[in-house]
């Protein structure tokens, strides 16, 4: 495997395994030696070398013999540390968990990609209990983002492991969890492909929630086939169902309203960039306003944030006991506001929320997507945010905004990279799509891709 490119895609590395020009042991081993090696070791929460090897090892045996079980088929994977693996414990990357119990087996979802082949080789970091777009981490540390050349930057969250693990080629796709963000984030600041999938595409059994109403699950990847081939193994297809669309045909809307808010000059250049050439292309663009968007963030600040409230729900015995002490205080502050948050408050939310998913679909055209960035900056240095709070909370928000108001409209996205910006780190083109549009939206992704990235 020395000449194998450590960046190789899911589909790259597939015709290598399956033609027997590589072995699945030789790639687990080069792999799992690759994370032993790697000099940021905050990036896996736990390494499953037995389990790597021995699902390798199976993997191997039946490619040689003629039974592979298709496309993934000794294809390595790491799992954020939500969801339950058989055998280890599930973190949530907080150290009050550290000493519970392992998992007797393993989530749905890690079931599905393990009965499709693939070798699981870890778990990676995130921010404690999912909440947070920034991705550090005190009890197991923070990754670092390994497109910056000048000072450590952050990865973002909460898949901060997971963006950084595919980013920096120890493996060619990561599992997430997204209930603000936290796939299409890393995905941006690393310079990745990252899928949000539609809540409820995938079983939820076995995964560490945050908030349940918003709480998503999607691969972060290198590419749109990768994305598809994944998506299909974990809702238990044999093969991919999603084929590619006609550029020509593709409608997309780009909102005027929020998301160009507080944007850094150069993510909007980019951004603007990969939008003319999609037009070049054939893709059909207009522009317009969507004060729901607005009317979404005023209804958190007149109501409370709907995160904050299941959040503060699921936790309320820790933050009232002594955990609370051993948690990252940033987290505490970020979900204590949930207490505040009436019965009253609860349901007005959902009722708008409701209301606002169906005025979001009424302001679309049938076949529309929507366009812009998919966050208004590069991943920033790691040690600003590190000594100031008031910082940090103020990022954090930023960060979040821009793909939060998919998670409230119960939709679909997908980041792309498209181009760079300051400190040339890469920018996040995000496609997203009204919920339950998953396969329109991936087969735009895949058709528009290369356009998007420049490459074509």
């Amino acid at each position: 495997m020395d000449g194998v490119d450590a960046n190789l895609s899911v589909a790259g590395l597939s015709v290598l395994l399956q033609s027997g020009a590589l072995d699945p042991v030789e790639l687990a081993e080069r792999s799992l030696g690759k994370i032993a090696s790697y000099e940021d070791q905050a990036v896996f929460t736990e390494v499953l070398g037995g389990r790597a090897i021995a699902e390798a090892r199976s993997s191997s045996a039946r490619i040689r013999s003629g039974r592979s079980l298709g496309l993934l088929d000794g294809i390595p994977i790491a799992w954020k540390d939500l969801f339950d693996t058989k055998g280890a414990v599930t973190t949530a990357g907080s150290a009050v968990l550290a000493g519970h119990p392992p998992a007797t087996a393993d989530a749905d979802v890690v079931e599905a990609l393990g009965s499709a082949g693939m070798v699981c080789l870890g778990r990676t970091n995130l921010n404690e209990f999912a909440f947070s777009g920034i991705g550090i981490n005190p009890h197991y540390g923070t990754p670092h983002n390994p497109a910056s050349r000048d000072v450590p930057r952050i990865p973002g969250g909460s898949s901060a492991g997971s963006g950084v693990a595919v980013a920096a080629g120890l493996v060619p796709v990561a599992i997430g969890t997204d209930t603000g963000g936290s796939i299409r984030i890393p995905a941006a600041f690393n310079g990745i492909f990252g899928y949000k999938a539609t809540r409820g595409r995938y079983s939820m059994r076995g995964v560490f929630p945050l908030a349940k109403s918003l709480d998503s699950l999607g691969p972060l990847c290198r590419s749109a086939t990768d994305a598809i081939w994944i998506d299909a193994a974990m809702r238990g297809r044999t093969a991919p169902d999603i084929g590619r669309s006609e550029l020509s045909g593709l409608k997309l809307v780009i909102p005027e309203t929020i998301v160009f808010d507080d944007a850094e000059p150069e993510v909007v250049a980019a951004f603007e960039a990969a939008v003319l050439r999609l037009e070049k292309a054939g893709a059909r663009v207009r522009r317009r306003a969507f004060p729901i968007f607005a009317e979404i963030f005023e209804i958190g600040a007149r109501h409370g944030a709907l995160a904050a409230a299941e959040a503060f729900a699921l936790h309320k015995a820790r933050l009232e006991g002594p955990e609370a002490a051993r948690m990252d205080q940033r987290v505490v502050a970020r979900t204590r506001p949930g207490e505040k948050i009436t019965v009253a408050d609860y349901i007005a939310i959902l009722d708008a929320r409701q209301r606002l998913i169906a005025a979001f679909s009424d302001a679309l055209e049938p076949g529309e997507l929507l366009i812009h960035p998919t966050v208004p900056h590069v991943a920033p240095p790691i040690a600003p945010l590190l000594a100031d709070d008031e910082l940090f909370f103020k990022i954090n928000g930023r960060t979040l905004r821009n793909t939060s108001i998919g998670n409230f409209l119960d939709g679909c996205g997908v980041s792309i990279p498209c181009g760079t910006g300051a400190a040339g780190m890469p920018v996040g083109l995000l496609i997203s799509g009204q919920r339950r549009q998953d396969e329109a939206l991936l087969s735009a992704a895949l058709s528009a891709e290369a356009v998007i990235r420049g490459d074509a």
